[in-house]
């Protein structure tokens, strides 16, 4: 099934007592974008989420959220002793400086130090981090699968529109071609005239070379080389839409040659309906462009 690149899915765990959240979202992007926010204290965290998520993506920017608390009102605090012996020992290290430099310190009192980061430990740092880790990424996997199966679901509506906007271009083509033969007869019958009118105004003039360059602008007004490559990028688009895997890369060069073509459609129209079917034709193609922006 085809995949969007946009995607959203949450998910809320608990065990060893903790509770988490997840959030797990995706926009589009050129290539694959991943940016995952977990604890530092969970090792090995960030690389595994990491590898399990390009496993199942190709392209997208995706966001990978993670809120760990403590499963308690407030969590559980105890003081961590080294790290108070280090605190003070470079307090007392600090105070001897000043003195030496005839500075005076205000002093410290104990709600003080019990904010220095490190002072007071709290219930997750006590966790064993592979027990954790292992609890997160089995409670990952499920989240995962509902963040593929909503990119799933943006990916089959997506293709529906992407299928109709083919069928819209394929009609404007035929169109096109329909138009551009009528035409066919009136440009004759204009340049047959403008010849007339050139020979009656001069004497003398060569209705040979004339003829010449009348069939010279008639190959440059010519549309059928432009209508054949767009029935052929009509079929490769619908090949690519029919096909598995990432085709978004694909798709998006293949809109580019889509306006490639209607543009030098309308520059060789020189007609007011077939300028209408190429500018119809140009819209229909830009507002595919854009859907394509978001397939994976």
């Amino acid at each position: 099934m085809r995949q969007s690149m946009t995607g959203f899915a949450s998910g809320q765990g608990e065990a060893l007592g903790l509770t988490w959240t997840w959030d797990l979202r995706s926009v589009n992007a050129r290539g694959l974008d991943i940016r995952v926010r977990v604890p530092d204290w969970v090792d090995g965290l960030e690389q595994t989420l990491r590898a399990l998520v390009t496993k199942s993506v190709a392209r997208g920017s995706v966001t990978v959220s993670l809120r760990l608390q403590s499963n308690g009102t407030e969590p559980a605090q105890e003081l961590n002793e080294a790290q108070l012996d280090r605190v003070l020992t470079a307090m007392m290290h600090i105070e001897a400086e000043a003195m030496a430099r005839g500075l005076s310190l205000t002093a410290s009192s104990a709600a003080d130090l019990i904010t220095v980061r490190g002072v007071m430990d709290t219930a997750h740092q006590q966790s064993d981090p592979a027990e954790v880790r292992a609890a997160l990424v089995a409670d990952f996997a499920p989240v995962l699968d509902s963040f593929i199966a909503s990119r799933n679901s943006e990916g089959a509506a997506l293709e529906d529109v992407l299928n109709g906007q083919v069928d819209q271009i394929a009609a404007l083509v035929s169109q096109a071609d329909t138009v551009a033969e009528a035409r066919k007869d009136e440009q004759a019958d204009r340049m047959r005239a403008a010849m007339a009118r050139v020979v009656d105004a001069h004497d003398g003039v060569d209705e040979q070379r004339i003829a010449q360059e009348l069939a010279l602008i008639a190959v440059k007004a010519d549309v059928t080389e432009e209508i054949d490559r767009l029935r052929t990028h009509v079929d490769a688009a619908r090949a690519l839409l029919g096909a598995g895997g990432a085709v978004g890369r694909k798709l998006d060069f293949l809109m580019q040659e889509f306006n490639r073509e209607a543009n030098t459609l309308c520059s060789k129209a020189q007609s007011a309906p077939l300028t209408a079917v190429g500018l119809e034709l140009k819209t229909v193609i830009e507002q595919m462009r854009e859907q394509v922006q978001n397939v994976e």
